[in-house]
């Protein structure tokens, strides 16, 4: 699904990816893992546009270069075939729970009623029925980064990125966050990449990307 070529990316003086190269299978959990450094927080942000890699460097999803896309190509791109989710929900305090997930699709020009109801039923899906007219203030925390996933979600993208998705939760959350991913790629056949230092999250994952020291040093596939 993704392909990812001579990826490295240079700070100043500081070379943080060293020429990666790699492959992200279709409806698969995937994630990457080791130590703090080894620039997975990079590459993760690269692979998800967010970040561009160093001259050279190639990202194709199913075929499409989205490194050569022009900006304003590549924000509609991300809009529409992306998802992300961060370590902190990032969920706007000012707007209620089903703006705040059906924002993306609203950016995207669908039409409000179905960009509501469409935010409303990934809301329902998520165990968060009712919550609709919460802010986030309102909430726990790990309802706050369910409702981030289903605004990942909301335009159906072909991949979901996640940082460190549940590293500011409690045991109980991220036990739960880490079966919604599961449950979502086995439902909607929905992509995941996720940075993790979480050992069981990635034992269980499809394939496990250890890095460090900007290189990919193995990848296992389950």
């Amino acid at each position: 699904m993704i392909s990812a070529r001579d990826i490295s990316r240079t700070f100043g003086s500081l070379k943080v990816l060293k020429g990666i190269s790699l492959d992200i299978g279709f409806h698969q959990v995937s994630t990457i893992v080791g130590p703090s450094g080894a620039g997975k927080t990079t590459l993760l942000h690269i692979l998800g546009t967010l970040m561009s890699p160093d001259r050279g460097g190639r990202v194709l999803y199913d075929g499409t270069e989205v490194t050569s896309l022009s900006d304003s190509a590549l924000s509609r791109f991300r809009n529409l075939n992306i998802g992300f989710v961060f370590q902190f929900h990032r969920l706007l305090p000012e707007f209620t729970l089903v703006e705040n997930v059906a924002m993306p699709a609203l950016i995207a020009g669908r039409p409000r009623g179905e960009s509501f109801d469409k935010a409303r039923a990934l809301l329902e899906r998520l165990d968060l029925k009712g919550r609709d007219s919460h802010r986030p203030s309102e909430l726990s925390g790990g309802e706050c980064q369910r409702a981030a996933v289903a605004r990942a979600l909301i335009n159906d993208p072909q991949v979901v990125f996640a940082d460190e998705p549940s590293g500011s939760l409690d045991s109980v959350n991220r036990q739960r966050l880490h079966r919604l991913f599961f449950e979502l790629r086995d439902s909607l056949g929905a992509t995941f990449v996720i940075v993790t230092h979480d050992e069981t999250l990635a034992a269980d994952s499809d394939t496990i990307i250890h890095m460090a020291d900007g290189e990919i040093v193995s990848v296992d596939r389950n």
